[in-house]
């Protein structure tokens, strides 16, 4: 049986990891402050990343899934931290490609700052180049927009309360906008792949191979849901992250690498159902936003 540990464990990516990796018959070790509910089947090591001392002396992981590294001191007080381990996967974000390079991006483009992700993309550059300094044979993945079961995030469960609530929704402009997504249960899928052929490439852009548009992806969740999408197009000079889940800001990542190793993801159809019947008895789980009442007030 192999030992791992997730860092958090808890929330969305992190406690979709863990239920994971449990599922598959691994002894799960989590990382967090235990101030949420414990998935089940996991052994929990109570501590902050950052005052650890001692609490992963005398533990050997095969591997470590490092979810909720967001800067440097975070890579750097775990390492201090851990006593020994064989593989380090570190989830990393496609914030770190400036959105003015070439389209789409290859995990060769030069990183840099991002305006729509600002500090956040910056944060994630430097724990990459730390994880790479300190362990040059970890694996880093680049995500786009998560997505699935679980999700915390008040995306595709904003469209899934307009349509359950028979609302019109307010789409940005023409509804043109390219949005990529991953299944979250694929990216567990790809470091499974990773951690059994072990490429010789260390850094991976994962993500669907394909993009939608924001007006397709609205009219799928009301599908879903259901109902049919009447859209309102929103063509008001307003920042569109007050009533819409997404910045104006449209990307692609190149996941030529990721489809070598891992030629089919779950589709994106099949992926929205399962979030949404997950949603559905666990709407008090989403942080949710107040774009309903913006619209309500301002459109």
């Amino acid at each position: 049986m192999k030992r791992v540990l997730v860092t958090g464990g808890t929330v969305f990516v992190s406690r979709y990891v863990a239920e994971y990796y449990v599922k598959a018959g691994y002894e799960v070790y989590v990382l967090n402050r235990n101030n949420r509910q414990q998935c089940e089947g996991v052994i929990l090591i109570e501590a902050d990343r950052h005052q650890l001392g001692d609490k992963l002396k005398g533990y050997h992981f095969d591997v470590v899934f490092d979810v909720t590294a967001y800067n440097a001191k975070d890579v750097n007080s775990l390492l201090d931290a851990l006593d020994s381990f064989e593989d380090y996967i570190l989830i990393s974000s496609s914030a770190v490609y400036p959105e003015h390079c070439t389209q789409p991006f290859t995990e060769e483009t030069k990183l840099g700052v991002n305006r729509f992700w600002g500090k956040y993309g910056t944060d994630k550059i430097e724990a990459e180049e730390v994880l790479r300094k300190r362990v040059p044979n970890a694996y880093i993945l680049r995500p786009p927009y998560l997505y699935g079961s679980l999700n915390n995030v008040y995306r595709e469960a904003f469209v899934f309360d307009c349509a359950m609530q028979g609302r019109k929704f307010y789409l940005p402009k023409d509804g043109g906008m390219k949005l990529q997504f991953f299944y979250v249960k694929d990216l567990c899928r790809f470091m499974d792949v990773i951690l059994e052929k072990k490429p010789k490439q260390h850094i991976f852009n994962v993500g669907n191979k394909e993009s939608i548009s924001v007006k397709d992806w609205v009219t799928l969740c009301y599908r879903i849901a259901g109902k049919e999408a009447e859209c309102v197009n929103v063509w008001k000079d307003i920042e569109q992250r007050k009533y819409f889940s997404f910045y104006d800001y449209e990307y692609a990542l190149d996941v030529r690498e990721q489809y070598a190793l891992m030629p089919q993801t779950k589709p994106l159809e099949t992926g929205l159902q399962e979030a949404y019947e997950w949603y559905l008895n666990n709407q008090d789980k989403v942080l949710k936003r107040p774009y309903i009442e913006f619209i309500d007030k301002e459109l």
